[in-house]
């Protein structure tokens, strides 16, 4: 995002067509007075702190870009667990994840003004020259347009940005000649015949080699698009045309915007998540700010800033006027139908919107941009990260972590619009937790689940693109960037583009379609940088009394967010309506309620529709609930120092590691390898992990044979190449059918990719110990400043030192420990299967892992309304704490069984096919 607070004047509008310098100018002075009113009340971080945890950021930046450099260009990107390049066709296939993958270097091109903003200019000029040397883009590769367009497109028109201003000072590029351009007008050419439908919205992929169509092209049969997808065009190309003067690209860009616009749900003024792009029909009719929806709203706001069009900011806010009156449930924002905006979608959010925050800065809408932003602040506390995706009682609902970087924009943004401390040392914890928990040798891994602690081995592009760039930013002082940055806006991939480009070449005609059929609040047709008056008043502490309510809500407040309730209903005096998790089949007035849905009112309609949504959702979170939870295995020694996590399945015998502490041990291999006889070394094996190879026997039988040898824990390495966490659900290793009361000590089971992290590091070291364990623990600082083999600077190390200190935060969330196959299910066999196959999830609910059953907050601490008048209900399950989930809502088939065809349908839309 640009620093631009809020619109293009403070207190006067800005003329359509004014010069850059004044929307620059401006902008800042908008900045300064938001900024004034809180280094006047709040105690500010230090000059020489700021000084050194902007050098920690560039000392990371350093570790993940130089080990990129190494270890894996001229590939896409780096796998820091392998210590290698991935490049397309040679890896297993992860799907849609795979698309933005074009064998065009993806990482240095999305990293070029990176390298820049922190003042690496040789560096830049090293890297531009590298993409004109090695960078092609007529590869037989089919990648995503979308994808395509923000990272590499928006990567060379922001390396040619900050390459034409380096040569403008004299010092470096003074060789340069566009070349950068070039190239970019050479990718925009080849992206679109992507936009050759009816409509005007691009096809989700193409056929950099042979677009889109041919029989070669292997794509252009795709009927559906995200709103994203095609919405998020209209910078770059815009930009890319007023650099060029061919006014193609800005033309194609528009039209999708207004067919998107054309499109919206007239009553709600929101928009679905998909759309058919020949149609135009809402394939996804469910609307939100996060995944699919994200970056259209974001770019109809910054498309004014950039171009100066008033229909963009007109159709912005009359999308944001929906979005605060349907979607937002502060601090929450959930997704809700377009035609029924006050009927909610899911009862999650992902990870995705936490770019709304900064949006609402550059709008000007501060007091909810706090809300949100301390709500996902308090769920990063409580698991390092922010999980992929959270329930409104904030239980982890997609346990990933791919290093995103939407918190620390919003972060930023914050930060530079309230000068508010406090957003400093959240930057802090983020530098901290990336350090403790995401860094490998060979740069920083994903998180495969924030729970565990377990890694992913994958480092993407954007995080060198987005991550350093907003962290570096939160603590520079001006004098520290070599330009100024106010005279920049950033693309959704934080690519900089010059505020100039809105007088260059403009010569696209605007027609405002806009105003003739919107009536809104005249309030949100403010086209001047809020007053800070008004946003900020008389108390230096503003910020910090919006937080304040929500300083404990993910541990002990219980948000009322899952369904919104109708507040006109309660003051009427009606009860509210029934929700599906008091659902007691044995209480009659629940009964009565459940017939009554539908057939009275479109009230009673609405509150059916709801309930089966809940209960679908339900009854998957209770199917993912018989599963046991993934487990970590942490290699802990020499050069390791648990830098290194592995994600690692969990057996349904032998010590359970969610109820005892871990096993820490020097694994050793046992003879014969696969485990099925009496071992032949068992000197070797004694008091250690023993390694054994899947097949030929039963897992328990392997588990007593090295326990018979004196091995303290076992890890199963699986015999088919090429097997990985990544790509492969949770594998859970069943017994024999027999009683396994006999087997005590821990067995973890690892696919082979992570195996042969282990195995190699085991070639290499000798020597290696693990930790075997329910999550990741703190890494030994002492011994790894004892021996640090890593060539990393001293801010390093004492971040190290401060990290062994802190608390250790809780990874696993105790009441959604089955979440972790991530929608996937190992397939079912008999208690009796070989370890050839993966178990079924006991059907007896008292051999799952505790925790399972536990209320949740919602359940065991909620004192709201909602409670209040189902107390009866929550004594009953409180008495009975041994019935499982399942059992209490097994009559629901023969209640409903009216609905099925509706049940049906909503299950549809939950697997995105509706």
């Amino acid at each position: 995002m640009s620093e631009a607070g809020g619109g293009r004047g403070c207190g006067s509008p800005v003329p359509q067509r004014a010069p850059w310098s004044l929307v620059a100018t401006t902008a800042a002075l908008c900045l300064v007075t938001a900024t004034s009113m809180w280094t006047a009340g709040a105690a500010p971080m230090s000059r020489e702190e700021k000084q050194k945890l902007g050098n920690q950021v560039l000392e990371m930046f350093d570790h993940a870009y130089g080990n990129y450099m190494e270890h894996a260009y001229p590939a896409d990107e780096l796998m820091p667990l392998t210590c290698r390049g991935r490049v397309r066709g040679q890896e297993p296939s992860r799907g849609d994840v795979d698309d933005a993958l074009g064998k065009f270097s993806l990482t240095l091109i999305d990293s070029l003004d990176t390298l820049v903003v922190l003042n690496k200019t040789k560096e830049f000029e090293d890297a531009v020259r590298k993409v004109l040397r090695d960078v092609n883009l007529d590869n037989d590769v089919v990648v995503s347009v979308f994808e395509t367009n923000i990272r590499v497109l928006g990567g060379l028109l922001g390396g040619h940005s900050l390459a034409i201003m380096l040569k403008e000072k004299g010092e470096y590029m003074q060789w340069y000649n566009d070349e950068l351009l070039q190239m970019a007008k050479q990718l925009g050419y080849k992206l679109l015949p992507a936009f050759n439908t009816t409509s005007g919205l691009p096809y989700p992929r193409i056929n950099l080699k042979f677009g889109i169509r041919k029989p070669e092209a292997r794509t252009g049969t795709e009927t559906d698009t995200c709103t994203a997808c095609a919405g998020t065009l209209i910078l770059e190309f815009a930009a890319l045309s007023r650099f060029t003067g061919a006014t193609i690209f800005e033309e194609y860009a528009r039209k999708a915007l207004d067919f998107l616009w054309e499109k919206r749900q007239r009553s709600s003024n929101l928009v679905g998540v998909t759309i058919n792009i020949h149609t135009g029909d809402w394939v996804r009719k469910d609307s939100g700010v996060g995944a699919g929806i994200d970056s259209y709203y974001e770019y109809l706001l910054k498309a004014y800033v950039l171009l100066g069009d008033d229909s963009f900011l007109e159709r912005f806010n009359t999308h944001y006027d929906a979005i605060m009156r349907y979607i937002s449930q502060p601090p929450l924002l959930l997704d809700v139908h377009i035609h029924k905006p006050m009927l909610n979608a899911r009862t999650w959010m992902d990870a995705l919107l936490a770019f709304f925050p900064g949006l609402q800065v550059l709008k000007g809408d501060i007091r909810p941009a706090i809300e949100t932003h301390e709500m996902l602040y308090q769920v990063i506390k409580k698991h390092n990260f922010l999980p992929e995706a959270f329930t409104t009682d904030f239980r982890v609902h997609w346990a990933q972590h791919p290093l995103r970087p939407e918190f620390a924009e919003s972060t930023y943004f914050l930060y530079k619009a309230t000068g508010d401390p406090y957003y400093l040392e959240v930057g802090k914890t983020l530098i901290e937790n990336l350090n403790k928990y995401a860094r490998v040798p060979c740069g920083f891994a994903a998180m495969k689940d924030v729970r565990t602690g377990s890694h992913e081995d994958r480092m993407d592009s954007f995080f060198l693109a987005e991550m350093f760039k907003y962290l570096y930013l939160l603590f520079a002082d001006k004098e520290d960037i070599i330009f100024d940055i106010e005279d920049y806006i950033f693309t959704t991939e934080a690519h900089l583009l010059p505020l100039w480009l809105s007088t260059t070449n403009q010569s696209i005609s605007k027609k405002n379609t806009t105003s003739e059929y919107i009536e809104l609040d005249d309030s949100n047709f403010d086209w001047t940088c809020p007053n800070t008056q008004i946003l900020f008043p008389n108390d230096p502490l503003y910020a910090q009394s919006i937080r304040e309510p929500l300083k404990n809500v993910v541990d002990k407040s219980c948000p009322r967010g899952i369904i919104r309730v109708r507040e006109e209903s309660f003051r009427s005096g009606a009860k509210p309506p029934l929700r599906a998790r008091d659902f007691m089949a044995t209480n009659p007035e629940h009964l009565e309620i459940l017939k009554k849905m539908g057939a009275a009112s479109s009230i009673d309609a609405e509150d059916g529709l709801r309930f089966m949504q809940e209960m679908i959702e339900l009854s998957s979170q209770q199917q993912k609930e018989q599963q046991l939870p993934p487990r970590a295995v942490q290699i802990v020694s020499h050069p390791f120092f648990g830098r290194v996590v592995l994600t690692a399945g969990p057996a349904q015998f032998g010590l359970d590691l969610s109820k005892h502490k871990e096993t820490r041990g020097f694994v050793a291999s046992s003879k014969p390898y696969n485990g099925c006889s009496e071992l032949t070394n068992p000197e070797a094996v004694m008091g250690k992990i023993a390694l054994i190879q899947r097949g030929q026997c039963m897992f328990a039988e392997k588990a007593r044979n090295i326990q018979n040898a004196g091995a303290i824990g076992g890890i199963v390495i699986d015999d088919n190449e090429g097997s990985s966490s990544d790509t492969a659900p949770l594998f859970q290793m069943a017994g024999d059918g027999k009683d396994t009361d006999d087997i005590t000590i821990p067995m973890l089971f690892l696919f082979s990719k992570e195996g042969s992290i282990l195995l190699d590091a085991i070639r290499e070291y000798e020597e290696v110990e693990v930790l075997l364990s329910d999550k990741a623990r703190d890494r030994d600082a002492e011994t790894e400043n004892e021996e640090q083999p890593f060539s990393e600077n001293d801010s390093q190390n004492q971040s190290a030192e401060q990290m062994a200190g802190s608390q250790e935060a809780d990874l696993v969330d105790q009441e959604s420990p089955g979440e972790s196959a991530l929608n996937s299910h190992p397939e079912s066999s008999s208690p009796a299967a070989t370890d050839n196959a993966a178990s079924a999830p006991p059907p007896d609910p008292s051999s799952a892992p505790a925790g399972n059953h536990a209320p949740s907050s919602l359940d065991g601490e909620c004192t709201d309304l909602d409670n209040q008048l189902q107390e009866q209900s929550e004594t009953e399950e409180d008495s009975s704490p041994n019935v499982s989930w399942g059992k209490k809502v097994q009559p629901i088939d023969f209640i409903l069984a009216d609905w099925n065809e509706d049940i049906e349908a909503f299950d549809m839309m939950e697997k995105g096919e509706l």
